[in-house]
């Protein structure tokens, strides 16, 4: 039986789940951002249960496809902007269009209805989340992090950025409040 949960966007949200679903002895065969597949169905009282103490930690049972969808496309987003491999040919559309066995449009409709943003805006939003985290930890150069992210140059991020941020990659680095957003709540 598979489960959707919502907020469910890195390991340690993974592993919290899991510890939730051992705790209620429900045994898992499968566990990803997202969504959990357990190895029987669930019943009515055991799924209250699960859903009341998920809720205790900040996750929340989807039930509605749409809704189910979103969360899928926020993972994905989620997980390529993490993995620093983006170059400046991705195309977000045809990832997701072939990620997920969806037209684009569908997906995109489907998300700009039930979210605040658009899905390309979404995108952009993560993106600039991940370049304040690499610029916080120093870990890499502006042209660094500019290729890792997929930007054609310095100056297209910096110029995102900006307009995002209202400061500049540099200004940011200099502030000591650098207002940092988890990110289930972009």
């Amino acid at each position: 039986m598979k489960i959707f949960i919502k907020n469910m966007v890195c390991n340690r949200c993974i592993s919290a789940v899991a510890g939730i679903f051992d705790h209620s002895e429900i045994k898992i065969k499968s566990i990803g951002l997202g969504e959990v597949d357990a190895e029987s169905e669930i019943s009515e009282s055991e799924l209250i249960q699960l859903e009341n103490k998920l809720q205790e930690i900040g996750f929340e049972i989807i039930k509605n496809p749409s809704q189910q969808l979103i969360e899928n496309i926020k993972n994905l987003v989620i997980l390529k902007v993490g993995r620093l491999d983006t170059d400046e040919n991705f195309v977000l559309s045809n990832f997701l269009s072939s990620a997920l066995h969806k037209d684009y449009s569908t997906l995109s409709k489907v998300f700009s209805q039930n979210e605040s943003v658009t899905l390309e805006q979404y995108y952009i939003l993560q993106k600039i989340e991940k370049v304040k985290e690499l610029l916080f930890n120093n870990d890499f150069t502006l042209t660094e992090i500019a290729g890792h992210m997929g930007y054609k140059s310095v100056q297209h991020l910096s110029s995102q950025f900006k307009s995002i941020t209202g400061n500049t990659p540099t200004e940011f680095k200099k502030l000591k409040d650098q207002n940092r957003k988890p990110l289930d709540f972009i």
